[in-house]
């Protein structure tokens, strides 16, 4: 997405910057900021999922865009993390009242990332852009709650890469690592377990092939001989 610092007017810049800084050094409880140097018109945030939601325990990027018309215009807000939630569509983009009908100019950057942070505590299937979601949380909570968690395990706890601020979405890529992890700690450990359960250390296979390789052979020696005296 292009940058609007250019189309800003600059006392409009001023007071963002100044926002943001004061953000940066005082963000909202649970609510990390990650602001650009080069860009004051997108700013990356990083929101803690509450305690007592489906979301608990994940970190979820997130990032506000300020348009050409801000504060005229609401700012757009955008999940980075992916997240299964009645008012987050596919792409990541948020629908929420104070960024639309309810926006004023004097609320701030401040009490949009607030009411994002609540979102996830109050769903509102009533506006939702994941009909899915919506359908579930009216109809069937405890499926809900199921598929909420599913994904905050799999893409919000990720590891630090999930609160990073970063465009990129590092989420999609470390789970075949992680399940590839997993089984080769699986294997290592039964390959550990063979010759612990043999009581000979590495040298038990090696001892058992051995003495039925010989058993084999001295039964065909004397197959042999019987076969001999028969004739």
């Amino acid at each position: 997405m292009n940058s609007n610092v250019e189309n800003l007017p600059p006392h409009v810049l001023r007071l963002v910057y100044k926002e943001v800084s004061a953000l940066a050094a005082d963000p909202p409880e649970g609510i990390k900021i990650y602001p650009s140097d080069e860009d004051i018109t997108e700013l990356h945030t990083a929101i803690e999922g509450p305690e007592g939601t489906p979301f608990a325990g994940g970190v979820f990027r997130m990032r506000l865009v300020l348009g050409k018309d801000f504060p005229a215009v609401p700012p757009k807000g955008y999940f980075l993390t992916k997240i299964f939630h009645p008012n987050v569509g596919h792409k990541g983009e948020i629908c929420v009242n104070v960024l639309k009908r309810d926006w004023k100019a004097e609320l701030g950057l401040r009490h949009v990332l607030l009411t994002i942070k609540c979102l996830l505590i109050h769903p509102n299937p009533e506006s939702a852009l994941n009909e899915e979601a919506g359908r579930l949380l009216l109809e069937d909570y405890t499926e809900y709650e199921a598929r909420a968690r599913l994904l905050t395990e799999i893409h919000a706890m990720a590891g630090p890469g999930s609160s990073s601020g970063s465009s990129q979405d590092p989420n999609d890529g470390p789970q075949p690592k992680k399940h590839a992890g997993d089984l080769a700690k699986r294997v290592g450990a039964s390959a550990g377990a063979v010759p612990a359960a043999l009581g000979n250390g590495a040298n038990g296979p090696s001892s058992s092939s051995s003495s039925s390789i010989n058993n084999i052979s001295v039964k065909k020696k004397a197959d042999k001989k019987r076969a001999l005296r028969r004739l």
